[in-house]
């Protein structure tokens, strides 16, 4: 994004939180929403409006952002729709979280047993309600829903803020344990969960959906951000040999400051550099038939052992059950069945 343009939302985030409201209190205020995108301070202003009204209470944001519907998210949601597990919906709020708002950045960090789902304001967080950030948590819980299941909950939720109201409703939307005044806003999720496959889903839907969210996340941001702009370098570097001297280079950036920049916006050389591990086995694994102790070192790992590893922890299953399973998935109805023809 720009640094001279105001961070901007979606105008169909803002119609759902109106309805959203509505929903819950009756309230609708006089507003004459843009059909595209309106400026952070407007949504703000429209904020002030929702939680002044005369049925708000201190939960309205957490319970706003748990009727929110597919379409107030624009792409994001539908493709949240498409995705195969809750991990690759995760990957994809991190990636398109700016179609819906440049008011805060999403980015998922992976451990050995738990993951965190992180949320941070890149506005002035004093210019935020703590009930807008109630209501985008909360609004992520109920997507993962879509996907995991309506008695899905998360490990736990934890807010940088203070509580506002009585616990219980928190217990009761969120459905786990929800801590205040945290180093950070997170939602925790066990690895088991992120990873588990849907049995039905549709690939060739998702790729259409991020095809388009990749076209409009270039209109919405001519300026890249530095995560943006390593991605792309990523994308054609040698992973063998990557490291982050590469794209400091091209950047006119020493790594430090690439380092340091990359934190600025909730993400990591290393995360980046996995993400990009990961597509690229996924790519290889889905075109060619290349043994794994090929593709090992053309993804950088040491070798077929360590991608097996590697593989597992990405999709929740090993490279060659995965490959297996893209073949039969696209294998054409008249192909007969393996081993003929």
């Amino acid at each position: 994004m720009s640094t001279t343009e105001p961070p901007s939302v979606t105008a169909c985030y803002a119609h759902a939180v109106l309805s959203a409201a509505a929903e819950g209190t009756g309230w609708s205020g006089p507003w004459a929403l843009p059909t595209d995108r309106l400026e952070f301070g407007e949504m703000r202003a429209l904020w002030d409006g929702v939680l002044g009204a005369r049925d708000a209470g201190p939960h309205t944001g957490l319970l706003v952002g748990d009727r929110i519907r597919p379409e107030g998210l624009h792409i994001l949601g539908h493709l949240v729709l498409t995705c195969a597990s809750l991990a690759d919906a995760a990957l994809a709020a991190e990636r398109y979280h700016p179609l819906v708002s440049q008011a805060g950045t999403v980015t998922l960090q992976r451990r050995s047993d738990v993951s965190r789902i992180c949320y941070r304001p890149t506005v002035d967080p004093a210019g935020m309600h703590p009930q807008q950030v109630e209501a985008i948590v909360s609004s992520m819980v109920r997507a993962a829903r879509w996907i995991a299941g309506d008695d899905w909950a998360p490990l736990a939720v934890s807010f940088a803020h203070s509580r506002a109201g009585t616990a219980e409703p928190y217990a009761r939307v969120l459905g786990c344990r929800v801590t205040f005044d945290a180093p950070d806003t997170a939602i925790t999720v066990a690895n088991e969960d992120l990873d588990r496959r849907r049995p039905l889903y549709d690939p060739a839907l998702n790729a259409l959906h991020r095809a388009y969210a990749d076209r409009l996340l270039e209109q919405l941001s001519p300026a890249a951000t530095t995560a943006e702009r390593v991605r792309q370098w990523l994308e054609h570097a040698a992973l063998a040999d990557a490291d982050p001297e590469g794209p400091a280079r091209e950047l006119n950036l020493s790594v430090r400051s690439l380092r340091r920049a990359l934190h600025a916006e909730g993400t990591s050389w290393r995360a980046l550099l996995d993400a990009a591990r990961h597509g690229r086995a996924r790519l290889l694994l889905e075109t060619t038939a290349l043994p794994l102790d090929r593709i090992a070192p053309l993804v950088g790992l040491s070798g077929g052992a360590a991608l097996v590893r590697a593989f597992t922890r990405w999709e929740g299953m090993p490279p060659g059950a995965y490959r297996s399973r893209h073949r039969h998935r696209h294998r054409s109805p008249d192909s007969g069945p393996a081993g003929r023809g």
